[in-house]
């Protein structure tokens, strides 16, 4: 698609989209394993704030497969599941968190 790199780490790439991010995670969580038949991704959404995310996908209906927490990696993370199966994960980076800092 030609999207320029954010940064890389192992089993992902992250790309600049616009005024935000898209995240390619090639890894699995004991949460939300592959589905058979499918190949082993997720859909990583960054979000703002994952309070005011958690209450527009309780009222839109989405189910939460696991609750917002932080993370050893200093993340906040909520993981979802889409009609089709695929695991969706909103992430917030916490103010103070080396990503928010400019990583040149």
């Amino acid at each position: 698609m030609g999207l320029a790199v954010y940064r890389e780490y192992p089993g992902g790439t992250v790309f600049f989209a616009g005024q935000g991010l898209i995240e390619i995670a090639g890894h699995r969580s004991p949460v939300a394993p592959a589905p058979a038949g499918r190949p082993a991704a997720d859909i990583w959404l960054q979000v703002r704030d994952i309070a005011t995310a958690r209450a527009q996908v309780e009222a839109a209906g989405v189910r939460i497969a696991r609750d917002a927490r932080t993370e050893p990696w200093g993340l906040i993370e909520m993981w979802l599941t889409d009609p089709d199966g695929v695991p969706v994960v909103l992430v917030e980076v916490p103010a103070g968190h080396p990503l928010r800092s400019d990583q040149r």
